[in-house]
């Protein structure tokens, strides 16, 4: 995947590399950061379009963000799509986990899963709950979940 800030300006280094400079800077700067990580889907004929987007949050000073978004040709029922933007997410914050230890960081990880009933994308809140919290990560599911339900979701609309 390819990652660009919000204005679609490519990131100038790795994401690892991107990263620790943030983290760097804003310690550095006095900033308490929250990092959190979500993805979104959004179908498109046959193709389907996943964003996934890591928001640095600024405690009380705002937050920017960095996106990727990769296109797929595969039909998925709205459970298997539901688990694999939670995938997507748990994998780019597997990646970066390390460095967020070392910065004493919890990242959270968002779904874009509603919580009632009354909306397909339930159907997956039991399992996506399951695997975001046995990989040891922090979970927030909608109207919590701002990194997948509105910063990813910008990107596939």
């Amino acid at each position: 995947m390819q990652w660009k800030h919000f204005n679609g300006e490519f990131l100038s280094n790795d994401l690892h590399t991107e990263v620790e400079d943030v983290l760097t800077c804003e310690k550095n700067a006095g900033n308490t950061l929250r990092v959190c990580i979500g993805s979104d889907s959004q179908v498109k004929g046959k193709i389907i379009e996943f964003a996934t987007a890591i928001v640095f949050v600024r405690e009380k000073r705002g937050g920017f963000m960095f996106i990727a978004t990769e296109r797929i040709r595969n039909k998925l029922s709205i459970k298997e799509r539901m688990l694999a933007e939670v995938n997507k997410s748990i994998e780019t914050t597997y990646q970066l986990t390390s460095i967020f230890n070392r910065f004493g960081i919890q990242p959270e990880v968002h779904a874009d899963i509603n919580t009632s009933h009354k909306f397909k994308s339930s159907t997956a809140f039991a399992e996506a709950m399951g695997y975001i919290i046995s990989m040891g990560y922090c979970f927030k599911a909608k109207p919590d979940a701002f990194a997948s339900s509105y910063c990813a979701n910008r990107a596939v609309q």
